[in-house]
């Protein structure tokens, strides 16, 4: 999770893009769904027969969490029992989301250290090495949590990233490709899960780019044409290239591929 353009993804190239860190946003919700439940088991009869909900630290971290209320959330994690791999995750992620990258990085270090195969947690220690530009590391992490999840698709787009930060552009390809395969829709995954990322403007034309190729190969005109657009935009200009591309092939007679090809002032 960062302050430069995450390169995974795409929409706002989100946390990011983001990154994706874990999901927290159920945890609420199943909560108020519980209460809602409970409530409609509970006859009316009086205020001293109304139901007290007890909810405890934890549960008031993740409901401040969902509220994007970070500060308040740690305050609430730090009241429970320090022996949780997922406690210390949930509080690497609002300290993420805060940019608190060093101790975001010893909140899951200490997840790992108390579950070592925690495929979450090695996916957002790899986007804390990320966000310190460290590449090589974020690949190595990224590759710990596939191991231990080889269906996450967020997993397999944030290697991408990691891949296309150390132009490894083949590379990058295919782990879109895969994390695409998995989901349909991983790259349009909720903002609130990802960290936003900016990087120079010619590594998010090369990721567009790449986002472009990837949707195109897998039959997707309009969302080929979003990213090919984007990264023409931010700079991409070879269109003798983008018209060879085999991948571009189902766009060739599509209006809005051709007046990108044929629009000289881009």
């Amino acid at each position: 999770m960062n302050r430069r353009r995450l390169f995974s993804l795409p929409a706002l190239v989100t946390l990011t893009g983001a990154f994706t860190l874990g999901a927290l946003a159920q945890t609420p919700n199943s909560f108020l769904a519980a209460i809602g439940s409970y409530a409609q088991q509970s006859p009316v009869r009086g205020m001293e027969d109304q139901p007290h909900f007890s909810v405890g630290p934890e549960m008031q971290g993740d409901i401040m969490m969902a509220h994007q209320r970070y500060v308040a959330a740690l305050d609430a994690y730090r009241q429970c029992p320090p022996d949780s791999a997922v406690l210390w995750n949930k509080m690497g992620i609002a300290n993420h989301h805060m940019f608190n990258l060093r101790e975001a990085e010893k909140d899951y270090e200490k997840a790992l250290k108390l579950n070592p195969s925690y495929p979450e947690a090695w996916n957002n220690l790899g986007a804390v090495y990320y966000g310190q530009k460290l590449y090589h590391d974020a690949e190595k992490a990224y590759k710990k949590a596939i191991k231990l999840n080889t269906k996450s698709a967020m997993f397999y787009s944030n290697l991408g990233t990691a891949y296309l930060a150390e132009h490894k552009y083949k590379k990058g390809a295919e782990s879109y490709r895969t994390a695409l395969s998995l989901d349909p829709n991983v790259f349009e995954a909720d903002p609130a899960s990802r960290i936003s990322e900016m990087g120079p403007t010619h590594e998010m034309a090369t990721l567009n780019y790449l986002l472009a190729k990837t949707y195109a190969e897998a039959g997707r005109k309009n969302e080929a044409l979003i990213y090919l657009r984007k990264a023409i935009d931010e700079g991409y200009a070879d269109r003798k290239k983008i018209q060879e591309e085999k991948e571009f092939a189902i766009l060739r007679d599509v209006p809005e591929f051709q007046r990108m090809m044929s629009d000289k002032r881009e």
